[in-house]
């Protein structure tokens, strides 16, 4: 195992250059580059005839050099290398831009092997800049599977595979085999060596078959026993038990009725609480399920108790949302709620810090600033966190250091499927409300194009006119040369709508560059009516509350998942008037027409986040690397679900036999695991 821990600059052909860009791809060892899996692969098996080279793809075409390159002169700056190569079946013109270093490797009257795109120009076929080799030296980059690695710049996929080839060689034996030898055996699994060779260089599909079920099976495996470990830590860690007192009173003072869920969601908690183990729950619900009324009866009860609560969101502004409608529930009830956020005056924060310190609030509602060195509680006893995700481990460390074993709430509005979130939040127990509250309304959506734009200004128009106001929504902050002219960016667009469109209505921009006071003042200000127009990036995916909102514009809505469509549908239909969402999209491709039209079908966030799932993988919901959780670096969570299972019933089978994998043979395991907490703290989540 030392060798694999070795400087990736003692490889043959890395200096300090090479390993600086290496670097940015994560790779600083042996053992990176070992583990460092192919994207994808293509398959460079099969030969063609040139007259039979299918056109849709990239493909193989074997044929002879039938006399010497000539180098053209295009223009300044462009110096175009063409040669012909013929077979019995035509004749294929090739041509390689920039590249006049290749005309001493072709000799008329030798055969190669070219691979590229072939084009069609009647009775002639042509190839531009096609990878090659000669016909008899085959299986570098033709003639074989070959695997296509994700790079940066300074590193190219010709450099990649010869190092790769190199630490195979040197140290492909030595491969990390986490897997006691008895469970590799009885689910016919490969062993470490033969997976790490042919998930890189698969000898045939059946090899790359194998090595890619060891290999998935491994990190799934791997995954379930670290996740078992955490719960296993946290169930034998002592907690604050409290005594639950009947929730009637509090149900009686609300102006409404909960729904089953918010009910059960309480229950679920009530009873963790209750357990004497400190309670580590995700509370997960759509966008305007009624999470925060859920929070709010776990708070009366820990006050019951003569507990504090702490709840922190990511915002100011949403902290602000939320301390204004849990003072609504919670005060006529004889609970104290504060607010403590980084913008407040030295004063205000040392008097709210008082009044926990002494225990006359019992909750804090706030931002970062409710882990700031100088916040003290009297006795901590419950810690929620809103929109979780958005927070770091270390984050959310913080704030449940300043009780005793507090118990935690998670709260998250992006629904996830359970099969996922078992895995994403595998160390903490989930309730999930899957009810609206009654009055919630349904929002109309439109998938559409660019011929509809007329209609669309139009109908703004008509929304701005009745009170209303509209977010609108760009996939980019600032223009990007490097993507196609037609993706917007809020900025420059804020501004065309502002100059060229509507000169007469207000139009203001908010985006993640700038700083969180301008985010927040912003915000604050549409949501007093001061704008009609909010233009901003996905920013506003989780943010204020704007119940005069009733139009959500996307632009280049393909460029979004589902999961984040749905939440930033989310930000409208919060009132009493009929709301709309409108996906703006000249995506050609059936499958991102496909993905669009299901937003046009359903308001249901879950059935949404099992299309995208099964769409997209998890990339969606594994955006954001804050939540800790290690990145799947050959298992696809979306089409390895069975594996996922096998992997969660072994590792559960070998922790109830050897909980702190002490035996031998489960020593591996134990390392494997260390270095996984090492790299992502003690929690995942």
């Amino acid at each position: 195992m030392d060798d694999l821990t070795r400087d990736i600059r003692t490889l043959k052909g890395v200096g300090d250059t090479r390993a600086k860009a290496l670097e940015k791809l994560g790779l600083r060892t042996v053992g990176d580059l070992l583990g460092y899996f192919p994207r994808a692969y293509e398959d460079r098996r099969q030969f063609y005839a040139i007259a039979d080279a299918p056109l849709d793809r990239p493909v193989c075409v074997k044929a002879m050099v039938s006399d010497y390159p000539k180098a053209v002169r295009a223009r300044r700056g462009m110096e175009l290398l063409k040669l012909k190569a013929v077979d019995d079946t035509g004749e294929l013109d090739i041509t390689y831009f920039n590249q006049n270093y290749l005309k001493d490797q072709f000799r008329p009257g030798d055969e190669y092997i070219f691979y590229g795109r072939a084009d069609s120009f009647g009775r002639y076929r042509t190839m531009a800049s096609p990878a090659f080799e000669r016909a008899d030296r085959q299986g570098v980059v033709t003639g074989r599977i070959l695997p296509i690695y994700r790079l940066k710049t300074g590193v190219t996929q010709k450099f990649l595979m010869g190092l790769i080839s190199q630490v195979l060689a040197q140290y492909g034996d030595r491969a990390p085999d986490v897997l006691p030898p008895s469970l590799t055996e009885r689910l016919h699994l490969a062993r470490a060596p033969y997976a790490y060779a042919n998930i890189h260089f698969p000898r045939d599909d059946q090899a790359l078959d194998q090595a890619r079920r060891r290999l998935v099976f491994e990190e799934l495996f791997v995954l379930a026993a670290a996740l078992g470990i955490m719960r296993r830590e946290r169930t034998v860690e002592p907690g604050r038990k409290l005594r639950i007192y009947p929730m009637d009173p509090f149900w009686a003072a609300l102006p409404f009725a909960p729904t089953g869920a918010q009910r059960r969601a309480v229950d679920e908690a009530l009873s963790d609480m209750a357990s004497g183990v400190p309670m580590s729950r995700l509370l997960q619900g759509d966008v305007g399920s009624g999470k925060t009324l859920v929070a709010a009866a776990l708070i009366w009860q820990a006050a019951q108790n003569g507990l504090q609560s702490a709840f922190m969101a990511p915002t100011e502004i949403l902290a602000a949302q939320h301390y204004k409608t849990l003072t609504e529930l919670l005060e006529p009830l004889g609970v104290h709620v504060a607010r403590l956020t980084g913008s407040m005056k030295a004063s205000e924060k040392r008097n709210v810090n008082e009044l926990l310190q002494t225990g006359l609030a019992h909750v804090a509602v706030g931002t970062h600033a409710l882990i700031s060195a100088g916040v003290a509680f009297r006795d901590l006893g419950l810690v929620i966190t809103d929109e979780q995700h958005r927070f770091g481990v270390e984050q959310r460390s913080a704030l449940a250091g300043k009780g005793t074993r507090p118990h935690v709430l998670v709260m998250s509005a992006t629904p996830i499927p359970r099969t996922l979130a078992l895995i994403i939040y595998g160390d903490l127990d989930i309730s999930v409300l899957d009810e609206l509250p009654p009055g919630r309304q349904k929002v109309d959506t439109f998938a559409v194009g660019e011929d509809m734009r007329a209609r669309i200004w139009r109908f703004v128009r008509r929304l701005v006119g009745e009170g209303r106001q509209v977010f609108l929504v760009c996939p980019m902050v600032e223009e990007n040369e490097e993507l196609p002219p037609n993706v917007k960016s809020a900025e420059s667009w804020a501004k065309t709508l502002q100059r060229e469109i509507f000169p007469d209505l207000r139009v203001a921009c908010v985006h993640g560059k700038m700083k969180g006071r301008d985010k927040d003042a912003v915000m604050a200000a549409f949501a007093a009516g001061e704008y009609d127009i909010l233009v901003s990036t996905t920013v506003i995916e989780v943010g204020v509350d704007v119940p005069n909102a009733a139009l959500m514009i996307v632009e280049n809505a393909d460029r979004f998942g589902l999961s984040q469509l749905h939440q930033l549908r989310g930000r409208v239909g919060r009132g009493s008037h009929k709301s709309y969402c409108v996906l703006f999209s000249d995506a050609d491709n059936p499958e991102a027409k496909a993905r669009l039209k299901i937003m046009t079908k359903t308001n249901d966030g879950f059935k949404i986040s099992e299309e995208d799932l099964r769409l997209r993988g998890p990339g969606d919901f594994f955006g954001s690397r804050q939540h800790g959780l290690p990145e799947m670096h050959v298992a696809d969570l979306s089409a390895d679900m069975r594996v996922l299972k096998d992997a969660q019933n072994e590792a559960n089978a070998i922790l109830a036999a050897d909980p702190e994998l002490a035996l031998p043979q489960h020593r591996p395991l134990r390392e494997r695991i260390d270095k996984l907490f090492e790299l992502h703290g003690d929690t995942f989540n």
